[in-house]
């Protein structure tokens, strides 16, 4: 029989009442002992019906735990639910997923299988609303050449890795490498797994393990949050004094937007001849992958994710160049 020792669920909220009984739900129906779980919704001042919906569940479920974040960002978030855990693991679970009943039997279990500091699975995109562009979304969040990372475009064997989503963590690992950076409002994870990876430790995507994310809906929304991800890649080499906080993986929009702007400036050929090569790859990538959307709209999705991720590296090299930024500030 297989043990089961105490974990610490800790969910960053701010304005989630869309999406957060889903994931309440998915805890509730955890196959996990709750006896054995403690669970921290740290809220960062929600203006809408999320604390009220919190307040629900805890009168059914005792162990859900509502904390306050008056900093709001996620990495205080983190913070405030690690310092009052009290369980042997730690578990970050965000308010836009849900979670198979197994899903963190599963993580302890791999955990111990193989002998790991950090552990978690794949991550399965999908949309609440099923229009053209919604799936259009989903489809280029899901595909190799729309994201790098093996959790979002699939693994097919448990690999070590730089980093993986909703991770469990051996609490010890805190008092090793420290806490979440608070200045790091984005990319908060991937730093950490840097510095655990520094130091030696050990972290494992498992297919076995899925989440479910709900991705944005609009190519406004996409390109609002992919825009702020690319900023903070260059925020996040600031604030650390090291490109190597994140991937090579990471940087790449910058190259490519680059490679496409600056040529302009001197020899607009190269310029063309970059967007015509762009233009034909992701037209033959978006005819291979898309469905239940339209060819213009996958090609759409390409580009606004591409592009606004590229062009929110570029502003965040005139931030860091301006100094126009705050440690730790929402955006």
């Amino acid at each position: 029989m297989e043990r089961v020792p105490k974990i610490s669920i800790i969910v960053p909220i701010l304005n989630e009442e869309r999406y957060i009984g889903k994931v309440l739900e998915s805890i509730v129906d955890s196959d996990y002992d709750k006896k054995r779980m403690e669970v921290f919704l740290v809220d960062g001042g929600s203006s809408d019906k999320t604390v009220e919906i919190v307040k629900e569940y805890q009168k059914r479920y005792p162990f859900f735990k509502l904390l306050h974040n008056p900093n709001k960002t996620a990495p205080y978030a983190m913070n405030i639910g690690i310092k009052a855990a009290s369980g042997e693991y730690i578990v970050r679970l965000d308010a836009h997923a849900e979670y198979p009943r197994d899903y963190l039997s599963k993580l302890i279990h791999y955990h111990d299988k193989l002998q790991a500091d950090n552990v978690g699975g794949v991550v399965i995109t999908k949309v609440k609303n099923k229009t053209a562009t919604a799936n259009a979304i989903k489809n280029v969040l899901s595909d190799k050449l729309g994201v790098g990372s093996a959790f979002r475009s699939g693994a097919k064997k448990i690999q070590e890795v730089d980093t993986v989503p909703f991770g469990c963590y051996k609490k010890e690992v805190f008092e090793k490498i420290g806490l979440y950076n608070e200045c790091l409002t984005r990319n908060q994870d991937i730093e950490l797994n840097k510095r655990l990876k520094k130091a030696g430790g050990k972290i494992f995507l498992v297919p076995d393990i899925e989440a479910i994310y709900y991705a944005r809906e609009s190519f406004k929304e996409l390109a609002k949050n992919n825009f702020q991800n690319g900023k903070w890649n260059i925020l996040t080499a600031y604030y650390t004094n090291s490109f190597s906080s994140l991937s090579l993986r990471h940087y790449i929009p910058l190259f490519f937007v680059s490679s496409i702007v600056l040529p302009l400036f001197c020899c607009y050929e190269i310029s063309l001849a970059i967007a015509i090569l762009y233009i034909t790859s992701i037209t033959l990538r978006s005819l291979m992958i898309k469905r239940r959307t339209t060819l213009l709209h996958q090609i759409t999705a390409f580009t606004v994710l591409h592009f606004s991720y590229g062009i929110g590296e570029i502003v965040g090299m005139i931030s860091v160049i301006k100094k126009r930024f705050d440690c730790g500030k929402r955006e």
